[in-house]
């Protein structure tokens, strides 16, 4: 198997931390983004320290970028092991007033751009003939659905059932997919959830957040670098038995 990575919305967050992770870990990385700004000072800084990177701009939306993404990768970096749909976007709004431009747009990126990544992923581990890995971003909100966050809860439910969907089809092919469940991680797209949440509220950011942290069992906030380390698990060989899972990185809010 070869040890090239795609990560899509690479270019902050959780995206970022897991292409220096990967990287680390010897994957040359394809890092993915729709923000060209962002995704090409992550890459320069993984050059910068030595890594094998290269910048994509595209949006997931568009099923033939990512196909495109998919072969253009291969092309520049050598085959392809991992695939990871991390992109996603947000946003908060009670369910009788989301507006339904924005639930359209959240449901192509997030749940379409994923349903995307695993086809065109999919094609080319069948190409390649010996497996690999599939990495998506359920949530937290996937699992016990938000106030406030109807459509992202959704999508991130439609998520985990992909998963599960494509691994058990993808399975004779040895191609594994798996999701990770994050629960509070302090992100850009998590500072516009608690500034919107504190609006409709009625409270100041940092009472949103102190709030949040109640919840926390272990007292803290996830750090992209968290989640990372999830990812980056799915992707070695000690996960090579693992598919149709999503682990729950939320710091003990959730049990089941």
């Amino acid at each position: 198997m070869g040890k090239t990575a795609i990560i899509t919305g690479a270019g902050q967050g959780i995206g970022e931390a897991a292409a220096y992770r990967l990287a680390k870990d010897g994957f040359s990385i394809a890092a993915a983004d729709i923000n060209q700004q962002t995704v090409t000072k992550v890459v320069q800084n993984l050059r910068d320290q030595g890594f094998q990177a290269k910048a994509y701009v595209l949006d997931v939306a568009d099923r033939q970028a990512v196909f495109d993404l998919v072969d253009e990768t291969v092309s520049d970096l050598g085959e392809l092991a991992v695939f990871i749909n991390n992109a996603g976007i947000a946003f908060i709004d009670s369910v009788i007033d989301s507006d339904p431009e924005k639930i359209s747009r959240l449901f192509d990126v997030n749940l379409k751009g994923t349903y995307w990544g695993i086809q065109a992923a999919a094609a080319k581990f069948k190409h390649q003939g010996h497996g690999g890995r599939i990495i998506n971003a359920a949530s937290l909100a996937g699992i016990e659905a938000s106030a406030l966050q109807s459509a992202y809860s959704a999508s991130k439910f439609g998520i985990r059932g992909l998963t599960q969907s494509a691994a058990k089809e993808l399975a004779p092919d040895q191609i594994t997919v798996n999701s990770y469940s994050p629960g509070i991680v302090r992100t850009p797209l998590r500072d516009a959830i608690d500034e919107r949440t504190s609006q409709i509220k009625g409270i100041s950011v940092a009472q949103q957040q102190a709030n949040c942290l109640t919840e926390i069992g272990l007292g803290r906030e996830a750090t992209p670098e968290d989640v990372a380390e999830i990812i980056a698990w799915f992707a070695s060989p000690s996960a090579a038995y693992i598919t149709g899972q999503s682990l729950l990185v939320d710091g003990g809010m959730h049990f089941s």
